[in-house]
């Protein structure tokens, strides 16, 4: 059989790289990543590794950025073949395609929405790309309900101006047509069942929650029907 060609090899060795990486993080967490014990496990040199990723921060990085872009698209698939106008369908679609992206790939979302790696810090300017396309889905889906007379803003107290400066900061920066509401409205949503993913996956409910997916699904319901106006 003819031999793969270089550039084929090489990219085959970054995946191989990459996914062993994930096997170490499910097995000893993030802290304990180190490239010389991924080179044991491939059977590969030190140096063949540091061809791809020079330090272990760069390969942090590299699993941030897959780990963000699966999210991200998972996401999208779960309302790319739903109504436009069905805001409630999508809603639920995103809600329960982020609890089961989460508990499929646990080690991807503790290492994107868990505890830091002590050491390490995240160039911006490579994840942040990545970070915002997940969140970008569930703020078009609010901002197509609030365009379409059906996205429930309750009254709330005023905004302090240093919540609003930084609602317009991301307005401006990410999303010029969306409205500060829309955008408080999807950050805090995804912060209510956020709270119940990490519950979840971190094993960290009492113990009566013997059902965490029914206290899961409950929740989405609730803010599906506080939030989106239904169809008269």
């Amino acid at each position: 059989m003819p031999r793969p060609k270089r550039n084929q090899q090489q990219t085959d060795l970054r995946a191989r790289i990459l996914a062993a990486a994930w096997e170490q993080i499910a097995r000893d967490g993030a802290p304990a990543l180190s490239l010389r014990a991924i080179a044991r496990a491939l059977r590969i040199t030190a140096p063949a590794i540091y061809n791809y990723f020079p330090d272990r921060d760069a390969l942090v990085t590299a699993l941030i950025v897959e780990a963000f872009t699966s999210f991200a698209a998972a996401q999208e698939t779960a309302v790319v073949d739903l109504p436009a106008a069905d805001h409630a369908a999508r809603v639920q679609a995103l809600g329960q395609a982020y609890r089961a992206w989460a508990i499929a790939y646990p080690e991807r979302y503790q290492l994107i929405f868990g505890a830091p790696i002590a050491g390490y810090h995240a160039p911006l300017e490579v994840t942040g790309p990545a970070a915002a396309r997940g969140l970008t889905v569930l703020v078009g889906v609010l901002a197509a309900a609030d365009a379409d007379g059906r996205l429930h803003i309750p009254p709330t107290l005023p905004m302090p101006p240093e919540v609003t400066s930084m609602l317009r900061e991301w307005q401006t920066s990410r999303a010029p047509d969306v409205s500060p509401q829309a955008l408080y409205l999807a950050l805090m949503m995804w912060a209510q069942v956020h709270g119940l993913v990490a519950l979840e996956i971190g094993q960290q409910f009492p113990p009566f929650v013997s059902n965490p997916a029914a206290m899961y699904h409950h929740e989405l319901a609730r803010i599906t029907r506080q939030f989106i106006i239904p169809e008269a």
